[in-house]
């Protein structure tokens, strides 16, 4: 597979997280993390979708083009994003007391590392700026789904590791796992292969890819 461009592979990642929440029938609360996740909201077409942030909107747009950005219309990745209609504003500890409470349906996160395990690693690593867990512990523990949304490799190194080796944020949390190569769901234990890249093979991801994983059949093709 051809090493694609840094916001191609992004872009990608997004794109094809969004798509597993376009088709929802109910009102549905989802919640983006920092980085990549943050570029999800630009491919939500669903208006049953409600976006969540940690800092305090909850029906937050996608973001902002140049001329549309407000000062106080940032996602948690502080990145300035418009209103949905029926926007509305909380303060951090009813935004949190809806994450640890249950109401958040789904969340989207980036990791340093994901284990066979489902384990996630996605907030330090050791020896570097530690600025504290974040809202990551209370996302990945009290959303009733976790997507991570991430780049397959780190410098040409699996992310998807049998066992993380840096500080882990959730045990056994990991329900769907999407790269720019890949889509992975955990179940029975272990991970299944559902979706791979129109570019990629499938030896490129068991190549890329520490763990090993079971492919279902049919295996669909994600969005280039």
């Amino acid at each position: 597979m051809k090493e694609l461009a840094k916001e191609e592979a992004a872009e990608r990642v997004a794109k094809n997280a969004a798509r597993l929440f376009n088709d929802v029938e109910n009102p549905f609360v989802l919640n983006l993390g920092v980085g990549i996740p943050s570029q999800v909201s630009n491919f939500i077409t669903n208006d049953n979708i409600f976006i969540q942030t940690e800092n305090g909107m909850l029906g937050a747009g996608r973001l902002a083009k140049p001329g549309e950005e407000h000062p106080m219309l940032i996602n948690a990745s502080r990145r300035s994003v418009i209103e949905t209609k029926g926007c509305v504003y909380l303060d951090s500890c009813l935004a949190f007391g809806m994450i640890r409470g249950g109401r958040v349906d789904a969340t989207v996160l980036g990791a340093m590392q994901v284990d066979e395990k489902g384990n996630i690693a996605n907030w330090t690593v050791p020896g570097g700026n530690q600025l504290g867990v974040g809202g990551a512990m209370d996302l990945i523990s009290g959303a009733n789904k976790v997507v991570i949304a991430m780049i397959h490799t780190n410098k040409g190194r699996p992310k998807l590791v049998r066992q993380c080796s840096l500080p882990v944020t959730g045990f056994a949390e990991a329900d769907i796992v999407i790269t720019e190569m890949a889509v992975f769901e955990f179940k029975n234990n272990g991970f299944l292969l559902t979706k791979i890249a129109p570019d990629a093979q499938l030896s490129d991801i068991e190549s890329l890819t520490e763990f090993a994983f079971a492919v279902a059949n049919p295996l669909e093709i994600m969005l280039a």
